[in-house]
């Protein structure tokens, strides 16, 4: 079973995540990071170190997000793979704590 990133993630796209994984499973879109479902080995090192408490694994993600699971699998096979640590989006501070963020999610890849 696979981690996913959810809704807290939005708009914010800290990486800290990014930098502890030690199988390069995570994919980069503008404004949001999403995790390989066959990729992930499930070993927990991304939670703990997410700001936003954005990543769960996937028995326990909150029903809220249930939607989460589906856009991590299809955006995990549309973005470019990141495998470094990068400055978080400017207003991720700010947006940190706010829910929902939902309408702000951006489906187009990373083009960096």
């Amino acid at each position: 079973m696979a981690y996913i990133v959810a809704e807290p993630c939005v708009a914010c796209k800290f990486t800290d995540c990014v930098e502890v994984c030690p199988v390069d499973c995570f994919y980069e879109g503008v404004n949001f990071l999403v995790i390989h479902p066959d990729e992930c080995i499930d070993c927990g090192a991304c939670e703990p170190v997410c700001p936003t408490k954005a990543i769960f694994a996937e028995s326990d993600l909150p029903d809220k997000w249930k939607e989460y699971v589906e856009l991590n699998s299809k955006y995990a096979t549309e973005w470019p793979n990141i495998n470094e640590k990068k400055d978080a989006l400017p207003d991720a501070e700010a947006l940190k704590e706010k829910l929902p963020k939902r309408d702000m999610f951006d489906t187009k890849p990373f083009a960096g």
